[in-house]
């Protein structure tokens, strides 16, 4: 899809309509009687925390069945769970089998969705996001250590263990209906994180913990190299999904499929292979039949309603969709219209962090003396960088884009995850360089946004987020590039102050080119949701990062 189509899409929100706001928290005051957003996001960690003991971790606001908790087939029942089942009056089920990796069991054999059970407790989003997700945990374990909340940050890291041996795998978060993805690989970084900070007390414990946190990371990491996550021939991996059809966490947006079939009947040219025609009301041949050409309108109820005008989507589509939300993305226009087409490209972001995430396999080994796997982690990431540069690298630019490895062809979509191999440390200087030269391209007066076209989609301009601005920042200052690192922690730091003293709470999300909270999303999660996870724990490591400044004025 060419970018002059994609300029254009700037689709007022009050053509789709706003949920209502969030119900605001009131912020703690500090001593002088003003909001203070330190003690804020330190108080923030227990209001968001959740556990087995804690009837409010069963609230899913995505979904509107009664709450169900499902324990692993192998487990005996726990004590908490025992209490949770009497006190909050929840039905207790378990899955079906034991699991041992992703797609053992299907999505459409456990009935109705439920929590999956988690041993340790562990801080969500905010909102709608009422579970542990796979990579808002970073950032958030990023915040628990600089606030020394070690233990409740290993406790996350731990419930991660437990879902690759009882779940499979990191999913996306600790719900039934997320069994068939994964979220972006950042588990190794988390550990890396948590390893470090305990031996600065206890080497000896640090190291016997990360000799059982190394097994577990290795389970990980083979996820990224297997089917379905190869791109192809490249070397490199894209993100996809074991599942068909709408995403079950979309039955509380009833209209974000309907808006998507909008714009694309209103763009014949855009993807003419993500529409079909269909009925309505089909006939149960018909029925039969849409089930492997769009999607099941018998089993779901988000399929059955995402119809406009004599058209439904395609499976193709809902495939890329649900790839596109394993990247954590949801929404660009970055794979196509939707980026529904996520699934045929080998991204900048994932190929970053699975760098990242082999680095930090080959010190492990070197830390706990396995030297044959030194060299052999050593190995795999030098591949991968090789890779990158050949797929991904575009000198004549001075950027990173992502590779379309079915069509053959570089995107040509800017888009931020460029400075991810900055954080992975997989840019020599002189890449580093030139990618920190096209910051105007994504620098506003409150930060970083997504990317240079205006989408309407929450992930694209003029929006920006806590984890990406890190990720920027920190990787800016791994190559010496402090002025400019200390610039953006500046400016996006002072539009989560600006808007935090306008109402007492941080959200997920800013309006980068305005420095402010009002964000107007087309499609899509049109809220902004109060929190909020990871901008607190960002807003810690650049508070840590710039020293601690004592800010006198918002900007």
């Amino acid at each position: 899809m060419q970018r002059r189509l994609l300029l254009v899409f700037l689709i007022a929100a009050s053509a789709f309509g706003q949920k209502p706001a969030t119900e605001l928290s009131p912020a703690p005051a500090s001593a002088s009687g003003a909001p203070d957003i330190d003690s804020y996001i330190q108080q923030g960690w227990d209001t968001l925390s959740r556990s087995m003991a804690d009837c409010r971790s069963l609230v899913d606001p995505k979904v509107a069945d009664a709450p169900l908790l499902y324990l692993p087939a192998e487990i005996s029942t726990p004590p908490d769970v025992a209490a949770l089942r009497q006190h909050c009056k929840v039905t207790v089920l378990r899955l079906p089998r034991t699991i041992h990796h992703m797609g053992e069991v299907s999505v459409g054999e456990i009935g109705k969705p439920g929590l999956l059970y988690l041993p340790n407790r562990y801080v969500v989003p905010g909102g709608r996001f009422n579970e542990m997700y796979g990579w808002d945990s970073y950032f958030i374990v990023l915040g628990l250590l600089q606030d020394h909340r070690t233990e409740l940050a290993q406790g996350m890291v731990e419930n991660f263990f437990f879902e690759i041996e009882h779940y499979g795998a990191v999913l996306n978060a600790n719900r039934t209906y997320y069994f068939t993805r994964s979220q972006p690989p950042l588990l190794s970084s988390m550990i890396r994180a948590v390893y470090e900070k305990q031996a600065e007390k206890d080497p000896a414990a640090a190291k016997a913990w990360l000799a059982r946190a190394y097994g577990y990371a290795e389970r990980d990491h083979k996820l990224w190299i297997s089917s379905p996550h190869l791109a192809e021939a490249t070397g490199l991996a894209r993100y996809d999904d074991l599942g068909s059809g709408p995403v079950p966490e979309m039955a509380d947006d009833s209209q974000y499929y309907n808006d998507v079939l909008r714009w694309l009947l209103a763009h014949p040219d855009a993807a003419p292979g993500d529409v079909l025609s269909a009925p309505e009301n089909p006939t149960p041949e018909q029925a039969i039949a849409l089930a492997k050409t769009s999607c099941d309108v018998r089993a779901s109820k988000v399929c059955a309603r995402a119809y406009l005008d004599g058209h439904r989507l395609t499976s193709s589509y809902y495939h890329g969709d649900r790839a596109m939300r394993e990247s954590g993305f949801d929404t660009s226009f970055r794979f196509g219209p939707f980026s529904g087409a996520t699934e045929d490209y080998a991204p900048v972001c994932l190929n970053s962090l699975l760098y990242k995430y082999e680095r930090d396999m080959q010190a492990f080994a070197n830390i706990l003396g396995r030297k044959a796997e030194v060299a052999a982690w050593g190995n795999k990431a030098d591949a991968r960088r090789a890779a990158i540069d050949r797929y991904l690298w575009h000198a004549d630019k001075g950027m990173y884009y992502d590779y379309d490895f079915v069509a053959q062809r570089a995107s040509s979509y800017g888009y931020l995850t460029t400075f991810y191999p900055l954080w992975a440390g997989a840019a020599s200087k002189e890449q580093a360089a030139a990618v920190a030269s096209h910051l105007k391209t994504f620098e506003h007066d409150g930060g970083l946004a997504m990317s240079d076209t205006a989408s309407g989609m929450q992930w694209d301009l003029p929006f920006g987020w806590a984890p990406t601005n890190w990720f920027a920042v920190s990787g800016l200052a791994q190559y010496g590039l402090q002025t400019d690192a200390d610039r953006i922690a500046n400016e996006f730091m002072a539009t989560v102050r600006k808007n935090f003293a306008l109402d007492g709470t941080i959200r997920e999300k800013y309006n980068m080119v305005g420095g402010s909270a009002d964000v107007q999303v087309s499609a899509g999660y049109k809220s902004n949701v109060v929190g909020f996870g990871w901008t607190n724990g960002v807003y810690l490591e650049m508070e840590q990062m710039l020293g601690h400044p004592q800010i006198t004025s918002a900007k």
